[in-house]
């Protein structure tokens, strides 16, 4: 029998973890560096794809989280990002990020009314989902995946446009959800990207680029949200490191404007 709510922190690196006992680091990428994080849980053990690391990136960990996990509730995040409290006095008054980092406690009380929890919208305000993908990525990666979709899942091809029209959008692959409802959107997601990988030369890509399966699942949580019409709550985002927001919007300007598409994470 699983425990009540299990929340992956996956990282390929050490790093500072959050106390609440329903946090579990888990060490992404272990099939690649095993030496790195040997005292953490492991995404290469059991039914994994932990070799695939360098092109998934922490969507290694959500499928050892959805295969080889039963907790009633499951969920990931980030060794930079978590959830954090929707005490908004606690956190504008608190230094330490790690203590706004939501617990158990009141993440079950969330869950309670609704049925999956997710990160605060991502609004690009002067871009579309898709133009900001094509000025900073290759659009033709979001191009196969509405073939894909179109294909073999025609169902979810109405709320894929509608998404990618959007200004705004559920981002980061953080969330948590009934094991029920993970093994659901797996289902469904892990399909359509490895089919987009066939459709793909990965050659032609550098490390960066070639992490495309994993950039192309952060644009279609809402897609399958749309589609199967589930009620959520959101929540913040807390980031241990102070964000560079002046490198981050030069960035995005040089991309929009400057034909610049990114080479690095910010």
């Amino acid at each position: 029998m699983g425990r009540p709510v299990t929340v992956a922190v996956v990282s390929h690196k050490p790093y500072r973890m959050p106390q609440d006992p329903m946090y579990m680091p888990l060490h992404v990428g272990a099939a690649l560096h095993p030496e790195v994080l040997p005292d953490w849980v492991q995404d290469n053990t059991g039914d994994n794809i932990s070799s695939r690391n360098a092109k998934y990136s922490e969507l290694t960990g959500l499928y050892w989280l959805w295969k080889n996990d039963d907790s009633d509730y499951q969920g990931i995040v980030h060794y930079r990002r978590h959830f954090g409290t929707a005490n908004r006095a606690l956190r504008l008054m608190t230094r330490d990020r790690f203590r706004c980092i939501i617990g158990e406690q009141e993440l079950s009380r969330i869950l309670e009314g609704c049925d999956i929890v997710l990160p605060h919208r991502r609004n690009y305000f002067v871009e579309t989902i898709y133009s900001h993908y094509a000025h900073t990525f290759l659009s033709a990666q979001l191009d196969t995946t509405r073939d894909i979709i179109a294909e073999q899942f025609a169902e979810y091809l109405p709320a894929f446009d509608v998404v990618m029209k959007s200004k705004s959008a559920h981002i980061f692959n953080m969330f948590v959800m009934s094991r029920q409802k993970l093994d659901e959107y797996c289902s469904w997601l892990f399909p359509i990207l490895e089919e987009l990988e066939n459709y793909t030369e990965d050659g032609e890509y550098d490390d960066f680029n070639a992490r495309y399966p994993g950039r192309i699942s952060e644009r279609l949580m809402d897609v399958w949200l749309i589609t199967r019409g589930y009620a959520y709550s959101e929540l913040p985002v807390i980031s241990p490191e102070p964000v560079n927001w002046i490198k981050k919007g030069s960035g995005f300007l040089m991309a929009k404007f400057g034909g610049k598409k990114y080479t690095k994470s910010f």
